[in-house]
């Protein structure tokens, strides 16, 4: 039988409660002047300081061009310096590289790949180096490992791992690293080998009804692997697919209840997480703006609403019968 380990909820709580600042004010966050630029934790073994909460890439393709270079301005204003982003966003690349040319020895930026194969990943490791503009990334990972298969490959002979070591020895990549969907493939991959970090759903509703996350969490720390965490902001499944138009970015059904999703986003950062970079679009972006900076980790209460909550919901991520 499966053995899960799940993280309690003391650590979530017990150190005082901040209420998150209350509406969804995007032009007041615009023109606000940020005294206070968003905390930052380490990035677990890095030693690199990361904001809470980073801006995923995606949020700003087919954008025009001045709406997604004032876009990274307003992040970098709050203090945000992770940025995210991978060559499946569409033109996201081509959009971000120039608004962050500015910013680049000031920010944290993660790139990734889908292809599995040495050849592949090589390519569009450069593809990605010349449309960001720059000489290097600092975290670059394989984008969605799916199951353990997948991971042999990437991580097999002449996979594309042996193009991210060879990158990295030539001072083109600093770290390596990995998103999943899968909580098979992401502990298969901390087995193969010894990653610096880790994108993976850290979403109440999955964690707290389907236990999805807390053994890879777990696994992670131990691992001193920094997490980030993906799907923060992230409520179920879409129950009516004609809904969609409103969140065109968004796969899944987004958390858009003020206090629902300032219970949301504050559980995914109560977690040992380093930073949660909110779904791809800029109006999700901006409210969990304001509700990181009023960040406070989770009283016994809210866990308890947030578990109500959950009762009534679909998990976006179920848990494997057969884990690794």
């Amino acid at each position: 039988m499966r053995r899960r380990h799940f993280i309690k909820a003391g650590i979530l709580g017990g150190l005082g409660l901040s209420e998150a600042r209350k509406g969804w004010h995007s032009d007041d966050i615009n023109q606000e002047i940020v005294r206070t630029p968003l905390p930052r934790r380490e990035l677990g073994r890095t030693r690199e300081s990361i904001s809470i909460l980073g801006l995923g890439g995606v949020a700003l393709t087919d954008s025009p061009r001045e709406e997604a270079t004032a876009a990274v301005r307003e992040a970098i204003s709050h203090g945000v310096n992770y940025f995210d982003v991978a060559p499946g966003y569409g033109n996201a690349e081509e959009l971000l590289g120039p608004a962050l040319k500015p910013y680049r020895d000031r920010v944290f930026l993660a790139c990734k790949t889908q292809s599995r194969d040495r050849q592949g990943a090589q390519e569009e490791l450069d593809r990605s180096l010349a449309r960001l503009q720059t000489d290097r990334i600092d975290l670059y990972q394989f984008h969605a490992f799916t199951s353990v298969r997948d991971v042999d490959q990437a991580l097999g002979r002449r996979g594309a791992l042996e193009a991210f070591l060879r990158a990295k020895n030539e001072g083109k990549v600093r770290f390596i690293g990995f998103s999943a969907h899968s909580d098979e493939a992401a502990l298969w991959a901390m087995e193969r080998f010894d990653f610096d970090a880790i994108l993976f759903p850290v979403n109440f509703v999955s964690f707290l009804k389907a236990g999805f996350g807390p053994d890879v969490i777990l696994r992670a720390q131990r691992r001193g692997m920094g997490i980030l965490a993906i799907k923060a902001l992230a409520r179920q499944p879409w129950p009516d697919q004609s809904l969609r138009k409103h969140w065109p970015k968004a796969w899944y059904q987004p958390v858009t209840a003020p206090e629902e999703a300032a219970l949301a986003l504050r559980f995914t950062l109560s977690q040992p997480v380093t930073a949660a970079i909110p779904p791809g679009d800029i109006r999700l972006f901006r409210r969990a703006l304001e509700i990181a900076h009023g960040f406070a980790p989770l009283q016994d209460g809210e866990l308890r609403r947030l578990r109500q909550l959950s009762a009534g919901l679909m998990p976006l991520f179920p848990l494997e019968d057969n884990p690794v």
